[in-house]
């Protein structure tokens, strides 16, 4: 596809869904290679405005801090995996801007592995599950408890007593307690 030919659909894609004026500027500043990577994306995972804007965000910022083009960004094994995931196209659309973010955010995301796996290490049983606050945003440590007889109910609510340190421990880790790590 032509310069000209890419500017102009990357316009009809912006205008199909009311792109704000900086982030279309922004998409069309980006040089060739990259521009068409990132229409063929939005298009094939049929993305929405705000995952678009999020996604040129994104890029930009990993351009900034790394120094790679999007279009080296977006041909990373990490990325292609997440467009190419089953399902609908929201769910990759989501995925692939949760590998995005992992690329910008890399602390971040060995921070939110590292508490899966303490999570998972307390081995909860099924109708309890500890629900991390979404990309570390809050402090918030939430967990769900679903029963369906009192009995059942009883015995979930003594194994989260049981595991009451371990879940102490990561609300302090969520929290940015120092002391956790002891």
């Amino acid at each position: 596809m032509r310069d000209e030919s890419t500017a102009a659909a990357i316009r009809a894609c912006a205008a199909s869904r009311h792109l704000p004026e900086s982030h279309l500027d922004k998409w069309l500043a980006m040089n060739t290679p990259s521009r068409m990577g990132l229409l063929e994306i939005a298009e094939r995972l049929k993305m929405r405005t705000g995952q678009i804007v999020a996604a040129i965000d994104l890029l930009d910022e990993i351009e900034i801090r790394e120094g790679s083009s999007p279009v080296a960004v977006l041909a990373r094994d990490e990325i292609r995996r997440a467009c190419a995931l089953a399902g609908s196209g929201p769910a990759r659309a989501a995925a692939f801007l949760d590998a995005l973010r992992a690329i910008r955010f890399p602390r971040l995301k060995r921070a939110v592995e590292r508490l899966s796996s303490e999570v998972a290490a307390l081995r909860l049983p099924p109708g309890v599950r500890v629900v991390l606050p979404k990309d570390l945003g809050s402090d918030e440590l939430m967990i769900r408890v679903s029963a369906r007889t009192g009995r059942e109910l009883g015995n979930l609510i003594d194994a989260l007593a049981a595991k009451k340190s371990g879940l102490i421990r990561i609300a302090k880790l969520i929290g940015g307690d120092d002391d956790a790590e002891q």
